[in-house]
């Protein structure tokens, strides 16, 4: 039967981008190898003319680094068409992982929304209005609570202007007896005087005991 319908070619297996860069890159560095040693050469070449007179064997090595100058123009050249090559496939290996991002991003996105609309449906906004129109009453009914709390019973009616007079009043009052304290504690507490002291004798006073009676006379 294989020889008669043929047997079918395993497919060969797309080209990856990644690959393709690696592939240039390494052309390119090898192109640079080659540029580096004609450089060299080329140095070794000029320096031996330096030292040449003019004559034929100084024509000939002078004809050996042009062809060698050639050949660098065209590995130069080549390598920079290499590395044209591979940064226009870095810039489209870079959009299309952009392109994945971006399909990733808008999945995760819509996998999102799904979710959100899901947990959504969890939740009755009548439910949540209630809620607060029944906190709302609690915290008034709490208030009014605090306030019966806080009533003053069996206080009389007072008139604003009698209670400022008698509070200028009170103030007087307390000002009086603020100076009578004063007084009281600046007055002496001892005897009054010395029968010994020289003072009493100068002014003329009754001579006196320690207990501040009057003495007798010897």
């Amino acid at each position: 039967m294989n020889r008669i319908f043929g047997t079918s070619k395993a497919k060969t297996p797309a080209p990856d981008l990644g690959d393709c860069i690696s592939s240039v890159d390494d052309r390119t560095e090898s192109v640079e190898k080659k540029v580096a040693k004609l450089d060299a050469d080329l140095l070794k070449l000029k320096n031996q003319m330096k030292k040449m007179r003019d004559g034929p064997a100084k024509n000939q090595v002078k004809q050996k680094a042009l062809m060698i100058l050639k050949q660098k123009k065209r590995y130069e050249n080549q390598r920079g068409q290499l590395m044209q090559q591979s940064f226009n496939m870095e810039q489209t290996n870079f959009s299309i992982q952009t392109m994945k991002d971006t399909h990733t991003t808008v999945n995760a996105m819509k996998t999102g929304l799904k979710q959100m609309k899901k947990e959504h449906k969890k939740i009755n906004i009548d439910e949540i209005e209630d809620l607060q129109d029944d906190m709302e009453d609690m915290l008034e009914m709490a208030d009014e609570v605090q306030e019966t709390l806080g009533r003053s019973y069996g206080m009389p009616d007072l008139d604003e202007a009698d209670l400022e007079a008698e509070l200028d009043a009170l103030g007087d009052e307390m000002f009086e007896d603020d100076l009578n304290l004063d007084d009281a504690i600046s007055a002496p507490t001892g005897p009054i005087g010395d029968s010994t002291g020289p003072t009493a004798e100068a002014e003329g006073a009754v001579a006196v005991d320690e207990f501040g009676l009057p003495q007798l006379p010897a």
